[in-house]
């Protein structure tokens, strides 16, 4: 840089100077007078002083900017993105390029934030996903070798251990398949086949499903469909189902009643068909409620032994946006959470 301001400043000087020195001793060849040698030299002033401005407004609005061009370049090199580049103050041709410079930055810092949040998020999906895979694997080698050790003697013993292997193995599985579904979300692959659905009709099969696996988990569970049988709504019905057994799912893992409940309210909401899905478990605190729905985020593990990867939720969300809705919850600690979520009504012509 220092040996370009000295190239500029030699420039400018050789442009103003030599020209001006030239016409000037011109003109006192070609004179003697005492008037002349007073014109020459204001002539002379004049050209030093245009000469030093122009000089300092080479510096000021190129040389200077350009400085801090190459130092804000620099910084980038090192690996620093925190440092603004400042180009308020500069008025010429270099105040687009310092502009064009500290968008480039912002971009740069934002794809740097957005690799590091994804590299946290892989490894707290990892640290998830092996504690929930270790814990009913450790489950079922030792139901297995209480089997093969003969503890379970009576066929009552032996029903119940492999039974309680069964459902382990169900929970190893639904994990993978929340995981496999994940990848897909992570890259916008999620594969819908939307088709026109009797909203009443849908729930109340996905109730049926559902309430047989309550009463085997011993937990109470109710449906009311507020909508008129005609109502019909756009949907994937596979990945419909997927929200609903999240949503259950998430109510059954953190219950903590004596006797659980559950329930599917279906409502009437204008354009829209709203369901609500509520639980008598542990509630969630305010200052949590609004994190629920982002990404591996789980509620504090004081009050969350039961574990998860902390993506069922953020499942539900993306699905339920994708068919043009929305989701949220309600919670009170100690009493229970409803989790909402709307689907548009089929308009005719609309599929």
């Amino acid at each position: 840089m220092k040996q370009t301001r000295i190239r500029l400043f030699g420039s400018v000087l050789m442009i103003i100077i030599i020209p001006m020195a030239l016409f000037i001793l011109g003109i006192w060849k070609n004179s003697d007078s005492h008037l002349t040698t007073q014109v020459l030299t204001s002539g002379i002033a004049v050209l030093v002083i245009v000469a030093f401005s122009m000089a300092f407004w080479v510096y000021s609005g190129i040389i200077q900017p350009l400085e801090k061009l190459q130092q804000a370049m620099h910084e980038i090199r090192e690996g620093n993105l925190e440092d603004a580049l400042d180009a308020e103050d500069v008025n010429s041709e270099v105040r687009q390029l310092m502009e064009d410079f500290e968008e480039m930055r912002i971009r740069l810092k934002e794809n740097q934030e957005e690799k590091l949040q994804a590299d946290r998020d892989s490894k707290e999906l990892l640290s998830n996903i092996t504690h929930d895979l270790k814990t009913p694997i450790t489950s079922i080698k030792g139901y297995v070798e209480g089997i093969l050790d003969g503890v379970a003697r009576s066929p009552e013993q032996m029903d119940r251990y492999i039974r309680t292997i069964y459902n382990k193995a169900n929970d190893m599985d639904r994990l993978i398949d929340e995981l496999t579904f994940y990848t897909k979300i992570d890259a916008n692959r999620i594969p819908y086949n939307f088709e026109k659905i009797a909203v009443n009709s849908f729930f109340r099969d996905c109730a049926d499903e559902v309430g047989t696996e309550m009463a085997a988990a011993g937990i109470r569970f109710f449906y009311e469909g507020n909508v008129p049988e005609d109502v019909l709504v756009i949907a994937d019905v596979e990945q419909m189902k997927r929200v609903i057994n999240n949503i259950v799912g998430n109510s059954v893992k953190y219950s903590n009643k004596e006797q659980g409940e559950i329930s599917i309210c279906l409502k009437d909401d204008g354009d829209f068909v709203l369901a609500e899905i509520q639980d008598n478990g542990r509630g969630i605190s305010k200052d949590e409620l609004p994190n629920i729905f982002n990404r591996f985020y789980r509620a504090d593990s004081a009050r969350n032994p039961k574990g998860g990867s902390g993506i069922g939720l953020s499942i539900v969300k993306k699905i339920i946006e994708d068919h043009g809705g929305r989701v949220w919850a309600r919670s009170e600690l100690g009493v229970g959470t409803t989790v909402i979520f709307s689907l548009r009504k089929y308009v005719e012509g609309e599929l």
